[in-house]
């Protein structure tokens, strides 16, 4: 069964620094806490639907996809940079502050977005009471043992996002690849229709990803350059760190980093049992249930 994504009750533009814009959709409980969300690499926020459903009747959330992605139209250039990513988040802070209101909120971030809010703590400011990080594919200093395994994991995603198929006749067959690729498959169900509505958009007679294969390819290569790799005290508030399972043979070198940077790092670090880096997808429901403790525990929720 196709999944249906709920009507926002507000739509609105947060207008960057080069011109273009993202496009925030308002969800859930106007009057609680405020989440903001957003999404990995070459993905959407809509798609985590699937997860945030489970956040509507207690909490104010506000979902947003990052340039170059989802309901955004593709900025020319592009300036798909983490430095930008991170410039962008700023001024999607700040509007919805200004805009809405002073209100605590809580960062709910997922891979590329997990990393770039990381980048924006540290670097511009702590705008939240609280963030929440899904397998953030953070590349540990050169002589940390799980360097090779990170090196060798966002060189192969930079190779095959480069040779990724852009156009489409229709959904149905991104839906139909997602179905058929090992990383996606245990995906619930409607999430890879889901999925493949929200990351591409009308191209003639058929769709092309709203995510340029180039541009994809480029947030994977600069994982090597970043030198992010902080502790959890660098920050100035409360962090979680969510992982897929570093005990599935064969499962992403991502997940024995991130245990390696919770443990190193003194981070409330937990993983979710049987899952891949695309956890939110595939276990929503134990992904918020860690999510909702956490914001309990600091008196969020």
């Amino acid at each position: 069964m196709p999944i249906d994504l709920p009507v926002p009750h507000t739509t609105f533009d947060v207008a960057l620094d080069d011109g273009t814009s993202i496009r925030v959709r308002r969800h859930g409980n106007p009057d609680g806490v405020r989440l903001m969300l957003s999404h990995g690499n070459g993905f959407a926020a809509d798609a985590y639907f699937p997860y945030w459903r489970h956040f509507l009747a207690k909490f104010d959330v506000l979902v947003f996809d990052f340039r170059n992605h989802g309901q955004n139209v593709p900025a020319v250039p592009a300036h798909h940079t983490y430095e930008q990513l991170t410039r962008d988040l700023e001024r999607v802070a700040q509007t919805v502050k200004a805009d809405l209101g002073e209100r605590p909120t809580a960062g709910i971030f997922h891979s590329m977005s997990g990393r770039t809010a990381m980048k924006h703590a540290l670097e511009i400011g702590w705008r939240w009471e609280a963030l929440v990080l899904f397998d953030p594919p953070n590349v540990p200093p050169p002589d940390h043992p799980t360097f090779a395994a990170m090196a060798e994991f966002e060189t192969r995603l930079t190779a095959w996002a480069r040779s990724r198929r852009r156009h489409f006749a229709s959904v149905a067959e991104l839906t139909e690849e997602f179905r058929q690729s090992r990383a996606t498959a245990r995906w619930v169900e409607g999430a890879h229709d889901l999925m493949a509505r929200s990351v591409l958009r009308r191209s003639g007679e058929g769709y092309e990803l709203v995510c340029a294969p180039e541009n994809e390819a480029a947030i994977y290569a600069q994982a090597m350059t970043l030198n992010l790799w902080p502790s959890a005290d660098e920050f100035d508030g409360p962090v979680k760190l969510i992982g897929c399972d570093p005990q599935v043979k064969g499962g992403p070198a991502i997940a024995a980093a991130n245990a390696a940077l919770g443990r190193e790092g003194g981070y409330d670090y937990s993983f979710i049992a049987h899952t891949g880096h695309l956890l939110q997808i595939e276990k929503p429901q134990e992904c918020a249930a860690v999510t909702m403790k956490f914001l309990g525990d600091c008196g969020l929720a």
